[in-house]
C-alpha cells in the first residue's frame, strides 16, 4: 500500500491522515512495551493456541513460576490475557483475537525477505 504525503500545507496532511490522539499512542506504546519483551511474547506464543496453567507456561519458557507469575500480571495490567480460576488453579489464554493477530503478523514480518 502506497501513500502520497503532501508536505506542502500542513492541513492537507492533517485533513488526509488525522494520526492517533496522545491517548491512543500512549495506549499503543504500553501495548507494545508489553510485547517487546522476549519472555512475554515466548508466554504469548504458548497461549497463541490453548490456555495454559503458570506451572505448564513456567515449564515451557524455561522460566520460574514466579517469573512466570510476575510476567502474566504484566500482559493482565494491559488486557492481553485472562485468567480463569478452577479451584486453586489459574489457567490463561489470550484476551482476544486481536492479540494472536498481532503475534501473528510480527513472526511474518521478522520471517519477511
Amino acid at each position: 500500500m502506497s501513500q502520497t504525503l503532501q508536505t506542502s500545507s500542513t492541513d492537507a496532511v492533517s485533513a488526509a491522515d488525522p494520526g492517533l490522539d496522545l491517548e491512543m499512542a500512549e495506549r499503543l506504546a504500553e501495548i507494545f512495551a508489553a510485547l517487546g519483551d522476549p519472555s512475554r511474547l515466548r508466554i504469548i506464543s504458548a497461549l497463541a493456541h490453548r490456555e495454559r496453567s503458570v506451572g505448564d507456561l513456567s515449564r515451557l519458557v524455561g522460566m520460574t513460576e514466579s517469573a512466570t507469575s510476575h510476567q502474566l500480571r504484566l500482559l493482565r495490567t494491559q488486557r492481553i490475557v485472562r485468567a480463569r480460576k478452577v479451584g486453586r488453579q489459574v489457567f490463561y489464554f489470550l484476551d482476544d483475537d486481536h492479540i494472536h493477530d498481532l503475534l501473528d503478523r510480527g513472526i511474518a514480518h521478522v520471517q519477511h525477505k
